[in-house]
């Protein structure tokens, strides 16, 4: 049962499986809108597993990853073929997963939209998130900046950044399609869980 604690949390680009996790542990979840931009972590970036080990797909943007302003005016630079990149990296990654076919009408639409802005594109994907896994939770926005929170509101913006995501910390298990030849690698991208579990992904 998920516990009646808010939880505050940042937006994720196809958020790693512990902080998609997150959302079924908690009935209310408040993500971050007021934040500014904080590179080195997944709010534009996801990890997740080819043949020849971990691939991380990066969506680039304008003003490079240097950029000091609100998350919500962050542009992607679409002069880079980014989309295809990732589609193609997907593709090769999980073309053989068991669910593969069952999520590529939509995520090849996906990939073949234009988005401005990172926090538009991830309210999107989220949207679709809340969907395909049944998230029972009540997701809405923060009201404003807080630098922290009291208690018992639990803050976990940033808890997941590519340098620290597979630190200790209790793996959630499945089957990968690599995992006989590389050993299993966990907290990757949802997108991992998704195309080996599909539906059925135990992520509560």
């Amino acid at each position: 049962m998920p516990t009646d604690q808010i939880l505050v949390i940042e937006n994720q680009y196809f958020g790693c499986v512990n902080w998609i996790n997150n959302l079924f542990q908690f009935s209310h979840v408040k993500i971050e809108q007021f934040e500014y931009y904080q590179k080195m972590s997944f709010r534009n970036r996801c990890i997740v597993f080819g043949a020849n080990g971990l691939v991380q797909l990066s969506v680039p943007l304008q003003d490079g990853r240097n950029q000091h302003k609100p998350l919500k005016e962050v542009l992607i630079n679409n002069r880079e073929h980014w989309q295809k990149m990732h589609w193609r990296t997907l593709s090769s990654c999980y073309g053989k997963a068991p669910f593969f076919k069952y999520y590529e009408p939509w995520l090849q639409d996906f990939y073949q939209k234009r988005f401005d802005g990172l926090w538009e594109m991830n309210l999107y994907i989220l949207d679709w998130l809340k969907k395909v896994l049944s998230i029972p939770s009540e997701i809405g926005f923060t009201e404003n900046y807080e630098k922290i929170y009291p208690a018992p509101i639990i803050d976990h913006r940033s808890k997941w950044l590519p340098k620290n995501f597979q630190d200790s910390e209790k793996a959630i298990r499945y089957q990968q399609v690599f995992e006989d030849k590389m050993g299993f690698q966990k907290n990757l991208s949802v997108l991992d869980i998704l195309m080996c579990e599909g539906p059925n992904a135990k992520l509560s």
